[in-house]
C-alpha cells in the first residue's frame, strides 16, 4: 500500500479514477484531502444544522456529515484523520478506513474531550482523508461486500 500524493489525487481525478464531488483545490494538502462540515446533529438533537456553528459543551457528542461525497475506485482506500488543529483544542473521534469501492459522504462521530466550549461551523475543514493504492484491486469492493452505507447522504445514524 502506498500514500498518494497531491500529485497523484490530482491524477486521479483527472481520470476519473477517484471522485471527490465538491472537490476544492484549497483543501487538498500535500498528502491527502481536507473535508468540510456539511450539517451538524448535536446529541439529542432531531435535525441537523446546516448553516452558522454549533456550540460543543464539554463532553458534548455529535455527528457531522462532509459537504464533499467521494468515489473511491477497487484500488484505493481512504483514511481518516481529525485535523490536528482541532485535536489541539480538545476534539476527538474515533475514525476508521473508508474501504475501496465506497461512494458517499461521510459520516463521523466527534466529542469535545476539553473543558472549554468549543464551536464548530459550518464549511469549516475538521478532517484530512489520505488515499491509499492497493497492491492489488479489491475483488469485491464495499458495495459488493456489506455497503451498508453505500450512498449515504448527509448524516447518517448507525445501521444494524
Amino acid at each position: 500500500m502506498s500514500l498518494l500524493s497531491d500529485v497523484e489525487i490530482l491524477e486521479e481525478l483527472a481520470v476519473g479514477r477517484l471522485r471527490i464531488d465538491g472537490f476544492s483545490q484549497e483543501c487538498l494538502t500535500p498528502n491527502g484531502y481536507d473535508l468540510r462540515i456539511a450539517e451538524i446533529v448535536p446529541e439529542g438533537a432531531t435535525e441537523p444544522i446546516r448553516s452558522g456553528a454549533v456550540e460543543l459543551r464539554p463532553t458534548q457528542h455529535v455527528l457531522l456529515s462532509t459537504i464533499e461525497r467521494v468515489a473511491l475506485p477497487p484500488s484505493l482506500c481512504g483514511q481518516l484523520w481529525l485535523r490536528t488543529s482541532w485535536a489541539r483544542r480538545g476534539l476527538v473521534g474515533s475514525f476508521g478506513l473508508v474501504d475501496a469501492g465506497f461512494e458517499g459522504t461521510l459520516t463521523l462521530a466527534l466529542q469535545n474531550a476539553s473543558q472549554q466550549t468549543l464551536s464548530l461551523a459550518i464549511g469549516e475543514r475538521v478532517v484530512q482523508l489520505a488515499f491509499y493504492r492497493l497492491g492489488r484491486a479489491a475483488e469485491r469492493p464495499y458495495a459488493d461486500r456489506s455497503g451498508r452505507y453505500q450512498h449515504q447522504r448527509g448524516v447518517t445514524e448507525a445501521r444494524p
